[in-house]
């Protein structure tokens, strides 16, 4: 049986590297895969798939409105394919989501989305919001704070490396922009302004 998994972490943990090693090992079966990742962040080029530690595969992109049934329904008419990935899973919408879990319900083919699971500001983004309620399986991509502890948290910096705590919820960096912190370290980083504490 297919099912709908959620690879989610914090920036920085390898999301991209895990997934392309995934798909390259269905490749390696002569089983194909079918990626994509979502158009608005580019930092690898458009419509590809990079991680920082230099692989990259090519990709078809996703916006907001796009139908992903029916995207994934037209890719299966031209040929097989034994698993489906997404990466920047965060920037689905909601019915992208159900989208996502109706190609596995009724296409029984497996679709694995990678993602960050909150933003700066320690909130859900809408797409993992909505993965981890409808995702078969979920599985932890971990990585370190500086501490050595485990980063669930990141915060996002400007150019001179001051700490942000307002802004847009989306915002495409690399390491230059946000650094992923256990939540200790990101609460005192964030002047622990975000617990909802007066």
């Amino acid at each position: 049986m297919a099912k709908l998994y959620f690879h989610y972490s914090t920036m920085n943990a390898g999301k991209s590297t895990v997934l392309l090693q995934a798909s390259y090992n269905y490749r390696e079966n002569n089983m194909q895969t079918y990626l994509l990742t979502a158009r608005i962040d580019d930092r690898a080029g458009r419509g590809r798939i990079a991680s920082r530690i230099g692989i990259g595969a090519e990709a078809d992109m996703f916006l907001p409105g796009d139908d992903l049934f029916d995207r994934i329904t037209d890719r299966i008419s031209k040929g097989p394919v034994a698993a489906i990935f997404v990466d920047e899973a965060q920037f689905l919408t909601r019915d992208q989501v159900w989208q996502l879990a109706r190609v596995v319900d009724d296409l029984n083919v497996p679709v694995l989305a990678y993602g960050l699971r909150v933003d700066f500001q320690g909130n859900l983004f809408p797409g993992s919001a909505t993965l981890l309620a409808l995702a078969d399986e979920m599985r932890e991509v971990r990585t370190i704070c500086h501490c050595g502890k485990k980063a669930t948290m990141v915060i996002r910096q400007d150019e001179q490396g001051k700490v942000l705590t307002v802004g847009d919820q989306v915002q495409i960096g690399g390491n230059e922009t946000y650094v992923s912190l256990c939540r200790r370290h990101w609460r005192a980083a964030m002047g622990d302004v975000a617990t909802g504490r007066d």
